[in-house]
């Protein structure tokens, strides 16, 4: 009896610290905080920002380079400067300098198309990153409610084993009662204590459980602190669905079809930006100078000044560059032609995934519908042998019976209640659909 009193004393003592001040994290709440926290999407988002900041006119090759250039030389020199007109001049340490400054403009007319091609994979790889940074949101939310409805279930459970506990204790209670009027024997009370004890440590492991699952939801939610909550049970389940519309659905809106058509763009203009190699490169540079000498007496100039600007165009063109243009034309057709085959194996991939996904679900559901019915009958069951067990027409043993039998029902149900909606959820993310519904 001391044993079961301080098992007892303990599951009081968690109820107490689990329920105390909890606050309520419902499903569109956790969804929120994810967005905000969870560090895979935060890298995600900050992946996005490179590829945004790459994609700007600032990174295409469009705009003119500006080029200043400033310089300085001083000379000491010892000369002998003999003249025209015979004249010898011997100078010791001798000083001149000269300064100067420019400016350049350097601006591509015409480089064959290549910037123009590489300017839209540049855009077409921003567009990918986008897909990426999706593919990353859909995965956490999957992740995040499958965490969640783990910790739905648990509590579910809980309050399951909850109610059996006191169950198991009433019995005990009228055991003990029965024992002392001399109804039954010791048998029946030890047999009631074990049940008592066998029913503590399952809810004292499920409360375990249910603790480490709420620090998994913490872990996706970002959030450090010591869990301390309560998550809705309730589960909606979207009754219209029609796999041949979201067949059509996924092969629009799967984020990994669309990342592989990205891929498809980008080889494209990968390809078109070799091929620019073939062709001529025309420049426009403009430089705009100033230049100043000091010289020493042995010049027939002691200064000058000079500056004005110049203005030229340049002509290039690569008529045979060891053959670097072909090879990389080649790998680009290659490359091409891959995407082109990478596309054809994921849809047949993700076509059986969705196929088993659509299977998986509506077999779950199945078996959900069932174990309600199931629920039902095992009530029913147990609360007729409650009557005659109060009647003294069952045995405790049977009575124990269907009491296991009707928490085994309700803790199936719970497993596939949660199982069911999970199924649904990855349809809905193969499909693309997981980010326009509602939770």
């Amino acid at each position: 009896m001391n044993c079961i009193k301080k098992i007892i004393i303990l599951i009081i003592f968690i109820n107490f610290s689990v329920g105390f001040t909890q606050e309520k994290l419902t499903k569109n709440k956790a969804v929120s905080l994810a967005l905000e926290n969870n560090y895979g999407i935060k890298i995600a988002d900050s992946n996005l920002k490179i590829a945004e900041n790459n994609k700007s006119i600032l990174n295409s090759g469009y705009l003119p380079t500006l080029t200043g250039n400033a310089g300085a030389t001083y000379n000491k020199d010892n000369t002998e400067a003999v003249f025209s007109n015979q004249e010898v001049r011997i100078l010791e340490g001798a000083k001149s300098n000269r300064f100067n400054a420019s400016l350049s403009l350097n601006y591509t007319l015409f480089d064959g198309l290549g910037r123009l091609y590489n300017y839209k994979q540049l855009k077409e790889q921003y567009n990918l990153t986008e897909l990426q940074a999706r593919e990353t949101i859909e995965k956490t939310l999957l992740q995040l409610f499958t965490v969640y409805h783990n910790v739905a279930l648990l509590t579910e459970n809980v309050a399951l084993l909850n109610q059996s506990l006191k169950i198991s204790k009433d019995r005990l209670t009228r055991a003990n009662y029965q024992f002392d009027f001399g109804q039954n024997t010791k048998l029946f009370v030890l047999n009631a204590e074990v049940d008592v004890n066998n029913d503590s440590i399952a809810l004292l492991n499920t409360k375990q459980l249910l603790l480490n699952a709420k620090r998994d939801l913490y872990v996706v939610l970002g959030k450090k602190e010591n869990p301390n909550f309560d998550v809705d049970t309730q589960v909606n389940f979207i009754i219209t669905l029609n796999k041949q519309e979201l067949l059509e659905q996924l092969k629009t809106n799967n984020v990994n079809l669309l990342q592989i058509q990205r891929g498809i763009e980008i080889s494209n203009f990968q390809l078109k930006a070799n091929k620019s190699g073939y062709l001529p490169t025309i420049g426009l540079t403009t430089t705009y100078g100033w230049s100043k000498s000091n010289n020493n007496s042995a010049s027939f100039l002691l200064e000058s000044t000079n500056t004005g600007i110049s203005t030229g165009f340049n002509f290039k063109w690569d008529l045979f560059n060891g053959g670097r243009t072909r090879t990389q034309v080649q790998n680009a057709k290659i490359n091409y032609d891959i995407q082109q085959l990478s596309k054809q194996q994921k849809e047949l991939e993700i076509t059986r995934d969705f196929n088993n996904a659509w299977e998986d679900y509506k077999t779950k559901l199945f078996v959900f519908q069932t174990q309600e019915k199931n629920v039902q009958t095992n009530t029913n069951n147990f609360n007729r042998t409650k009557e005659s067990y109060k009647l003294g027409q069952v045995t405790s043993i049977e009575f124990r019976q269907a009491q296991i039998n009707l928490i085994s029902a309700q803790l199936n149900l719970n497993k596939a209640k949660y199982e069911a909606k999970d199924a649904e959820l990855k349809l809905l993310q193969l499909t693309g659909e997981l980010l326009n519904v509602k939770y």
